[in-house]
């Protein structure tokens, strides 16, 4: 099976290649004999049923400084010219990006968008988790600092973050006292509309935060991110470090709960982040990473599953 595969993510230039799960997975489908195009979210456009972008056909090696060639823009029909699109730009899941989902959506019945447009936009990370509280630390959303402050004072240290946020960026801890409570939920309520997610304060983070990996629906595999000095953030795009890991009882529990659904909604290619063995805390369907480290560890071919799991559903339609 040869495939057209559009790549919607940020540029190509950019990209870490040592790292980049977008990368491995553009690899992966070249070396099946899958033809690669790449194009940016905001190059969509629409009109009389048809969505069509400028898009470079490219070629990838794993060459630092020379991971790509790229051939001249062509006008790109994704819904009659593509086979599969990967929707892979980085957060902020802001409007720009719900806008690109809802064109995607209009085209999901002829290409396959992975992840499904529709899934992405109704379980953002920290909003689809919520169907999951069971396995959560004890969680509050709130713009309100008198709630904020109550929740403090029952769970002893908590840490507030954005709703949307991605990357690790902007996820403060406030210790028992309540230092910088009142002055941190001001500039959130200054720098976001929606509410904030504030969490209980695990002190298993030190122990470090699971990363794993599921394929449409099935767990392909895990690492164990570890905060570096002086931090609570485990992200490797803020100087965490990779282990390898096994997956606890409880672990196996969360992955069987969420499996059947993320399979049912198209999301094929999900992370999640468990923190401690037991507490979730996030489901990635916008852009997740971590492919490449479980590669590095456990020899697991994520990408090639990835490309299993798109070529059954391409072979199903």
């Amino acid at each position: 099976m040869s495939l057209t595969v559009a790549v919607q993510m940020d540029p190509l230039e950019s990209i870490n290649i040592a790292g980049d799960s977008s990368f491995a997975l553009m690899l992966a489908a070249q070396a099946r004999g899958h033809r690669l195009f790449h194009y940016a979210a905001e190059d969509l456009n629409w009109s009389d049923g048809r969505l069509w972008t400028q898009a470079r056909p490219v070629t990838v090696r794993r060459e630092v400084g020379n991971h790509f060639d790229a051939g001249d823009p062509v006008s790109l029909d994704l819904g009659d010219g593509a086979d599969v699109v990967l929707m892979r730009q980085d957060p902020p899941f802001d409007l720009g990006y719900i806008t690109a989902t809802h064109l995607l959506e209009r085209i999901s019945d002829r290409t396959l968008v992975v992840n499904d447009p529709a899934s992405v936009r109704n379980a953002p990370e920290k909003v689809f988790v919520l169907d999951y509280a069971r396995f959560m630390p004890p969680t509050l959303v709130t713009r309100s600092l008198d709630e904020a402050r109550a929740f403090l004072r029952q769970h002893g240290a908590i840490v507030v973050k954005p709703l949307h946020g991605n990357g690790g960026k902007a996820i403060f801890r406030v210790g028992p006292e309540g230092e910088n409570l009142s002055a941190l939920m001001e500039v959130f309520n200054t720098a976001y509309r929606e509410p904030h997610m504030v969490q209980a304060f695990l002190p298993d983070v030190a122990k470090g935060d699971k990363r794993i990996v599921l394929v449409d629906g099935e767990v392909a595999g895990a690492i164990n991110r570890l905060p570096g000095e002086g931090e609570i953030r485990s992200n490797l795009a803020v100087g965490g470090s990779a282990e390898k890991t096994e997956l606890t009882e409880r672990e196996r529990e969360i992955c069987a709960a969420l499996g059947p659904e993320l399979k049912r909604r198209g999301l094929i290619f999900v992370g999640i982040d468990v923190i401690g063995g037991e507490w979730l805390t996030e489901i990635n369907v916008t852009s997740p990473t971590g492919i490449v480290a479980i590669e590095r560890f456990d020899g697991t071919d994520v990408a090639g599953l990835i490309w299993d799991a798109i070529e059954r559903r391409v072979a199903a339609r």
